[in-house]
């Protein structure tokens, strides 16, 4: 039998209903254990205004953990019929305990039950990606205090230019890291926040205790006004994928970077054969496709903004259904950007260096620069230094010094890591990821 919350008795043809569900049934099901945790958290509350009895609030409690475990065990199904994940849960609240389970809802609209559980679900989202590109930060810093000897020439307009190094390349990508991790902490203060008393963007008559909620699932503090938390609703996702599209940036450009690399015209690094794919015709082919799908899906996540904002940019306060179709972008393109830090990592992990890349004399010329500043500090103008030293180079006449020494900070000479590791683990400490996982225990611990 159908089960919807809505439902007052009146038949609705079934192609709308088709129609406006959308993908809900099959994208709730990553919002199953949070849906869970915020109605454990509104119970709580609806016993302490005196809406559930004393009595029932542990029954309910242990229940809904009960289907929480599911949820995080990928057990959670959404069955035929049945609208979405919060009808989905009353349903199965009913069915144990009867009329019990059809009081959960009081107090609530399912417009702040999808605001707090996309919040929810954000939330956790950001902590994952936290911790991933923590991840890939520590192997990029690593490689880049290992490789950090080894010169590789740097470009301009994609030719030679001046002389790089390992070091600066891996550890140019950490430090990128670092600011994406502060575009991803805005998007976490703004996620961190309580949506859910708002109902129907306009609040309720009973005497919600709004607060209570806020501290029961560990959130920085609420939405206070409950147009304004309605109007979160896109705006959050919106702030999130810009967070989502710095990151991709990142990977993004070193996947590009990879690929290039990797190429036999270049030859500066060496994929293991089991990071890469073959030809079905070319038997000597050793393809790069992860860096290759990696650019491309970082190229469509940093599309995501944009078109959140297309469908949110024109609609006036209050509910509207165009933002279910928000779920639809938000939650497959935080899948997809997991999946590009997650392979990025692991190949950057085992990427082998060519550690003779400049014995080839084509890349004599990036030591120019080198010359011309050598000649310079021996008392030549600067600009006489850099005409010598250009001529040298049309007539064959210049012979490279590859003893190079950069001291200023951030140079070849003087990376700076311990710094950049620094910034990061600031960055890092600033989320207070345990407050919420200290909340969420409690919140669990109480069924």
């Amino acid at each position: 039998m159908a089960q919807k919350l809505w439902d007052k008795g009146k038949t609705t043809n079934e192609e709308i209903v088709r129609f406006t569900v959308g993908k809900d049934r099959e994208l709730d099901v990553f919002l199953a254990k949070h849906d869970v945790l915020g109605s454990m958290a509104h119970v709580s509350m609806l016993e302490s205004i005196g809406l559930i009895d004393k009595s029932e609030l542990p029954v309910l409690l242990k229940e809904m953990k009960s289907i929480y475990h599911q949820a995080a065990d990928g057990q959670f199904v959404i069955e035929d019929g049945v609208e979405d994940v919060h009808s989905q849960v009353e349903l199965m609240l009913t069915r144990k305990l009867g009329d019990m389970g059809k009081k959960i809802h009081s107090g609530r609209s399912r417009n702040d039950q999808v605001l707090l559980d996309m919040k929810l679900y954000a939330r956790e989202q950001i902590q994952d990606l936290a911790e991933m590109c923590g991840d890939l930060f520590k192997v990029l810093v690593a490689q880049s205090e290992k490789y950090k000897n080894v010169l590789m020439p740097g470009y301009t307009h994609l030719q030679i230019a001046m002389p790089s190094s390992f070091g600066l390349w891996f550890g140019a990508y950490a430090e990128s890291l670092v600011d994406d991790m502060e575009l991803l902490l805005a998007a976490w203060h703004i996620t961190n926040r309580n949506p859910l008393g708002s109902a129907a963007g306009y609040g309720n008559s009973f005497p919600l205790n709004r607060q209570m909620t806020t501290d029961l699932l560990g959130f920085d503090s609420m939405d206070y006004n409950v147009i304004y938390a309605q109007m979160g609703r896109g705006k959050m996702e919106k702030t999130v994928a810009f967070a989502l599209a710095g990151i991709a940036a990142t990977i993004g450009k070193l996947a590009f970077d990879a690929c290039m690399f990797t190429c036999q015209n270049f030859g500066f690094m060496k994929l293991p054969d089991e990071c890469t794919t073959g030809s079905s015709i070319m038997p000597h082919k050793k393809n790069p496709d992860v860096f290759e799908l990696t650019r491309a899906k970082c190229n469509q996540i940093q599309s995501v903004p944009q078109q959140i904002m297309m469908i949110i940019s024109n609609l006036p306060c209050g509910y509207f259904r165009d933002l279910q179709q928000v779920k639809e972008i938000f939650i497959p393109a935080i899948e997809e950007l997991k999946g590009c830090i997650k392979m990025t990592t692991y190949i950057m992990d085992k990427v082998k260096i060519n550690e003779h890349i400049l014995d080839d004399p084509k890349y004599d010329p990036i030591f120019s620069v080198e010359e011309v500043n050598r000649l310079a500090r021996n008392g030549m103008p600067f600009r006489d230094a850099y005409r010598k030293v250009g001529i040298d180079i049309e007539q064959g006449n210049f012979t490279p010094d590859k003893n190079i020494h950069h001291t200023h900070e951030g140079s070849i000479g003087n990376l700076c890591n311990d710094r950049i590791v620094a910034l990061m683990n600031q960055k890092m400490d600033a989320f207070q990821f345990d407050k919420v996982q200290t909340a969420i225990r409690d919140l669990l611990n109480k069924a």
